[in-house]
This record gives structure tokens, C-alpha cells and sequence, in this order.
């Protein structure tokens, strides 16, 4: 082995090394930023000191107040809001490759309006006595929501593999509006004039009453769920190809889907339990992060999860500066930039043919 050749393998792993700094950096700064911008600026020595407090007892001279909007609301605020925008947009990679549809993201499958219906069930009529938790109602009805969908697409492809047609997206449209529906129902039924008003602006997507207690079962579920992705990112790339050029290659087709669709779930079902449909987050930033550093699920699935979280605290950081003494629900910002951004994506795919 020449010099040349065995300092290959160590320039890739400093290059890697190098890009995972960078990535953590970025990363960093967007939580640094959601924590010091709002409507009242706080400077980031204040923020340092602040977490130094918080974490090591410094014993810093600090306001109080600002020590509590840092520490208790903005800072879980954009650490809620990166693990959301990292789950949503590697669900989308994940759903977009496994069934082989440019279209395909948690929103239009039905799976987070699913989410939305199982955790308002259980928020309003109490199911279970308390004993079923909002995120556990949230991931029951995603299940049963992509079942449905799953099951429609088939019948409609009359037997033909759901994963080869465009039929998913029809009965995924067909299945978010019977669940918005059934939302809206339970709402109307069982809810209260107050609890109808937070209802409905929560469900627009509303990071405002997360805690701590929301980023110890965020951040979990999103770094579990994106490295169980990551994981299997040579699985992605064959289904990329279809279902039949996987299994030639050894994988175990069924097993590895149901794994997949299950985790996005999963990440989707906990995440709309916290904050919320958020749209566009798993449709357009797969698409974005494409053009940034191609079609490989080894470089896509962590720049997604990075471009994700990015986005989605920058969202926030607009949704609570956008109108002085107003805060927009989250989820018309992201509609406000995604659809645009989806229109420009297809645009230039088009052009690019």
C-alpha cells in the first residue's frame, strides 16, 4: 500500500469529520439565534450566561426576566422547532424513496393529519382516562391513517404494488380530508368555545406551550428516528430504483418498509403532538437539499435533517417577529415560504429535463 493510497481513507474521515463540525455548528448558531431574537433582542453573552446558570450554577448576575424568557420559553421553543423540522423533512426523504413519489411527505399521506386527529381526540373527549398520552394518541391515529391510505391505493391500482403508482397520492388527499374532517367533528362536538380557538390555532402549527418536558421526548425521538434512517440509507438508495431492485439486492423488502414507514410515523406522531400539522416542511426541503448535494440517502438524509431544523427555527424566529405583538402560527410561515419554494422546485425540474 503506497502513502498515497493509505492517506485516502484518513482525508475522508477528516473531511466528514470537518463537514459533521460544521453541520453542529450551524446547527448551534440557528438555536443561538431562535433563543436571542424576538420581539425583545437579547445579546448572546446574556444567552451564554444564562445556559451557564441553568446548567453549571454559575452564578451569573442576570434579570430575571430575561434569564426565564431564554432558559423557559425561547430556548425550548427552538430546540422543539429543530427536532420538528429534522423528523418532518427526513419522514418526507424517507416516504419520497420508498414510494418512488416526488409528491409523497407525511402532510399529503395522510399520516400527520392522522396524527392531528388522534391527539384531539384524546386531548378533548379524555380517551383512556388519561392513561393514553396526546403522543401516543397522535401515533395511533397516524398508523391508522396511512393503513387507510395504503389500503385505498392498493384497491384503487387494482392489486397492482402501491409503491409503482400514483394512486398513493390520491387516496393519501382522499384520507387527509376524511381525518381533517373527523377533527373537526370532534371539535365541534366535545370541545368548548376556548378549547376550539387554542385547538384550531394549534393545529396550524403553535410552538408556544412547549417545555421541557416536550424537549425530553423531542429530541430522543427525533435523533433515534433519524439515525434509524441514516442506518438504512443503502436500503433508500435501491428502493430508489423500485421494491424488485432491492430484494435482488439482498434486502429484505417488507421488513425494512414497514421499519421505515413506522419510524416516520413515529417522528410525525410525536412531533404533531407537540406542535401541531406543520406543512411543507417534508416536501419541499428533500426536493431543496437534492440540488445542494444530489441523490445519495448517505449525504440527503443528514443535510435534510439539518436543512429542516434550520428552516424550521428560522420559521419561528419569523412567526413571533412577523407582526409586533402578535404571534402567527408556525405553520403559515412555513406555507407562506414552502409554496413558493415548491413552485420554483418544479419549475426548475421542469427546465431541467
Amino acid at each position: 500500500m503506497t502513502l498515497a493510497s493509505a492517506g485516502k481513507p484518513r482525508a475522508s474521515r477528516l473531511a466528514l469529520s470537518g463537514r459533521a463540525a460544521l453541520a453542529a455548528l450551524l446547527l448551534v448558531a440557528a438555536v443561538c439565534a431562535g433563543a436571542a431574537i424576538g420581539e425583545t433582542s437579547i445579546p448572546l453573552p446574556v444567552i451564554a450566561k444564562a445556559l451557564a446558570n441553568r446548567i453549571f450554577a454559575a452564578g451569573y448576575p442576570l434579570d430575571a426576566i430575561d434569564e426565564g424568557i431564554v432558559w423557559n420559553y425561547r430556548l425550548t421553543r427552538a430546540i422543539v422547532a429543530a427536532c420538528c423540522g429534522a423528523a418532518l423533512a427526513v419522514s418526507g426523504v424517507v416516504l419520497q424513496a420508498l414510494l418512488r413519489n416526488a409528491l409523497a411527505d407525511p402532510y399529503i399521506l395522510g399520516i400527520s393529519a392522522g396524527a392531528s386527529t388522534g391527539a384531539v381526540t384524546v386531548a378533548i373527549t379524555g380517551l383512556g382516562a388519561g392513561a393514553i398520552s396526546l403522543s401516543l394518541g397522535a401515533f395511533a391515529g397516524a398508523v391508522l391513517a396511512f393503513l387507510l391510505v395504503a389500503v385505498l391505493a392498493r384497491a384503487a391500482g387494482g392489486g397492482v404494488s402501491v409503491q409503482a403508482t400514483g394512486q398513493i397520492i390520491l387516496a393519501g388527499i382522499a384520507g387527509s380530508q376524511l381525518f381533517n374532517a373527523l377533527t373537526s367533528f370532534i371539535i365541534t362536538k366535545s370541545a368548548n368555545a376556548e378549547q376550539a380557538r387554542g385547538i384550531m390555532f394549534w393545529l396550524l402549527g403553535n410552538l408556544s406551550g412547549v417545555r421541557w418536558h416536550d424537549v425530553r421526548l423531542a429530541v430522543p425521538v427525533a435523533i433515534l428516528g433519524v439515525a434509524v434512517c441514516i442506518w438504512h440509507r443503502r436500503a433508500l438508495d435501491a428502493f430508489t430504483f423500485g421494491s424488485d431492485s432491492a430484494a435482488s439486492l439482498g434486502i429484505p423488502v417488507r421488513q425494512v418498509q414497514i421499519l421505515l414507514v413506522g419510524t416516520s410515523a413515529l417522528m410525525t406522531a410525536v412531533m404533531v403532538s407537540m406542535v401541531g400539522s406543520i406543512g411543507f416542511v417534508g416536501l419541499v426541503i428533500p426536493h431543496a437539499t437534492r440540488f445542494l448535494v444530489g441523490v445519495r440517502h448517505a449525504r440527503l438524509l443528514p443535510a435534510s435533517a439539518l436543512m429542516g431544523s434550520v428552516f424550521l427555527v428560522g420559521a419561528d424566529i419569523a412567526s413571533r417577529t412577523a407582526i409586533d405583538g402578535q404571534v402567527l402560527p408556525i405553520g403559515v410561515i412555513t406555507a407562506l415560504v414552502g409554496a413558493p419554494g415548491f413552485a420554483l422546485i418544479l419549475i426548475r425540474g421542469r427546465r431541467g429535463r
